[in-house]
């Protein structure tokens, strides 16, 4: 009687019939919510006197006078950017109706004042909720949509069902909207083509030297470890935005960890399996390659929080093996880590264990979902008006070729860093992990570090990013960047786009270091390399792939980046 309670207990769990908890968090708005009726009184008031006002706006234009619009999209909402929305008046009403009344919803969300994380977690699924019921996802009450359909017949949204079926097909009966057209690129012949060379592999990860393109390159190898969530080759789109290739004209002996897509004969690999087969495997590659034990390493998102770690235990056992450390967008302090926390409380990671324990890892498109989800409007709905509305097919564009491109996380790696780092915020805390027997205190790495951050960044959010700068005890040099994740990182300098924040003090709060930083238009990438440049020794003669004690194992970018 005794196992068959307990076998109920589980099959009926709450983390079972409701992994995300929307029942419980559901229940704690409305206790909450109940509680202060003057604050709901008020946002019905406001709705109501702004509904007012956007009736009397319009009547005046229903009779052709001027007037003000009583609410308009956010800068960067680019779902209203049809003429329509604007000139013609029922569109321009259902417009602006929908504007009041979800940001009533949202207001209405933020007034029940929850424990932090579970406030963020209503605030995230109410905007998902918006977003969803926009009038712009809707045939009727697009006038885009509208258009082509009576100009097409029809067809548009006959295609539109083609298109629809063709995703379920592909998704094998689960939804997988295509937001590229995948046939136009090919891994090695036109993305990730920068010349060079795998010379290392094993299990996890292949390294790849990249062949010079000067005559004199600087002695310390540059060395890059690149997030395992994605493939390395974002930083190798095509020649024209590579920072590969960028890296290379500017006289660094370029490597980077390849990491291989696991499959459920990896589930075993540990974060520490990742810090000793990446890491500490790739600096004996290289000082194989070059003769040089001592590199400059770049740790990208959880590439550079694998790389702190790294930095930690070498500077726990006295090695000197990374001269300097950039991390791009990378956290490890995670206690402000963005709407990511809002799928990491215990009862969501208990359920994502049972489904990953099942086959071994993490499916790379529940992964990809969950990053599309926090820009839904841009990587979800936009997708599904083009594709399934519009019946148009996805455009041809490099940067969304390699978002399709995920990978599988192995099930034991991602349980321990979503729980240690994401959930319980150890890696800050002084001994709060440990690995390889060494208690990590990144307080003990007193190297010079870079940290870039982007503006716009809704994975690694900048203020997270800062927090770094208080832990490590070297000299520390703070960069923001404009834009997002991966826009604010792949940024060249001829395409003379976006700006950059820079500031010689790091003081505690990231609002102060802002207040008192410089602008400047353009790429940071210069920047960097006047940073870097210093660090990185005499110009010594070119490194080619292969002339060290590593012989060539085949052609960049290699096998391991074409797994899928």
């Amino acid at each position: 009687m005794t196992r068959l309670t307990d076998y109920l207990v589980e099959k009926i769990s709450p983390s079972r019939l409701d992994p995300f908890g929307l029942g419980q968090l559901t229940w704690k708005y409305w206790r909450s919510i109940m509680r202060k009726p003057g604050a709901v009184l008020a946002q019905n008031i406001t709705l109501a006197t702004e509904q007012a006002s956007l009736l009397a706006y319009a009547m005046k234009r229903s009779i052709g006078m001027e007037a003000a619009a009583v609410t308009a999209p956010a800068g960067g909402d680019r779902r209203f950017k049809d003429p329509a929305w604007t000139e013609q008046l029922l569109f321009d009403l259902i417009k602006q109706s929908y504007l009041l009344t979800s940001r009533y919803v949202l207001n209405l969300a933020g007034a029940a004042e929850l424990e932090p994380r579970q406030q963020r977690k209503l605030d995230f699924l109410t905007r998902q909720f918006v977003d969803a019921l926009s009038p712009t996802n809707f045939a009727v009450t697009n006038p885009e949509v509208l258009r082509a359909t009576i100009d097409s017949k029809g067809a548009n949204l006959a295609r539109g069902m083609q298109n629809l079926a063709r995703d379920l097909v592909a998704g094998k009966g689960r939804l997988r909207i295509s937001m590229v057209d995948k046939s136009q690129f090919e891994i090695g012949r036109n993305i990730a083509t920068t010349p060079g060379k795998v010379v290392f592999e094993n299990d996890l990860m292949q390294l790849i030297q990249y062949s010079p393109s000067t005559d004199k390159v600087y002695r310390t190898p540059l060395v890059i470890f690149p997030p395992w969530i994605n493939k390395f080759y974002i930083l190798d789109l095509a020649p024209h935005n590579s920072f590969i290739r960028w890296a290379v004209s500017k006289g660094y002996t370029v490597f980077i960890v390849s990491w291989v897509n696991p499959g459920a004969a990896l589930a075993h690999k540990t974060f520490e399996d990742y810090l000793n087969e990446g890491i500490f495997e790739a600096l004996d590659a290289v000082e194989a390659a070059t003769g040089e034990r001592v590199v400059n390493a770049i740790g990208y998102c959880i590439g550079g929080t694998l790389l702190a770690c790294a930095l930690s235990q070498m500077a726990s056992s006295g090695q000197k093996r990374i001269r300097s450390a950039t991390f791009f967008t990378t956290q490890v302090d995670f206690s402000e880590a963005g709407d990511l926390t809002v799928f990491t409380d215990e009862q969501q990671l208990k359920s994502l264990e049972r489904t990953m324990k099942k086959r071994g890892y993490l499916d790379a498109s529940e992964m990809a979902t969950t990053f599309n989800m926090l820009r839904a409007n841009d990587l979800i709905w936009s997708f599904v008006v083009n594709n399934y509305l519009l019946g148009r097919s996805p455009a041809a564009f490099d940067l969304l070729f390699w978002n399709n491109d995920s990978t599988r996380m192995p099930v034991a790696m991602h349980t321990y860093y979503l729980r240690e780092m994401y959930l319980k915020n150890r890696l800050a805390e002084p001994g709060g992990i440990t690995l390889n027997g060494i208690p990590v205190d990144l307080g003990r790495i007193d190297i010079p570090v870079f940290l870039q951050s982007s503006k716009d960044d809704h994975i690694a959010p900048y203020p997270s990013v800062y927090k770094a700068t208080q832990l490590y005890s070297g000299p520390v040099t703070f960069m923001l960047a404009g834009s997002g994740h991966i826009a604010g990182v792949i940024n060249p300098p001829e395409a003379n786009k976006y700006y950059y924040y820079t500031n010689t003090s790091v003081p505690p709060h990231v609002e102060d270091w802002i207040a008192s930083a410089d602008f400047h238009e353009g790429s940071w990438w210069p920047f960097w390399h006047q940073w870097l440049y210093r660090k990185s020794g005499r110009k010594v003669a070119a490194r080619i792939p292969g002339d060290g004690e590593l012989p060539v194992i085949e052609d960049a970018p290699g096998r391991y980046v074409t797994m899928t």
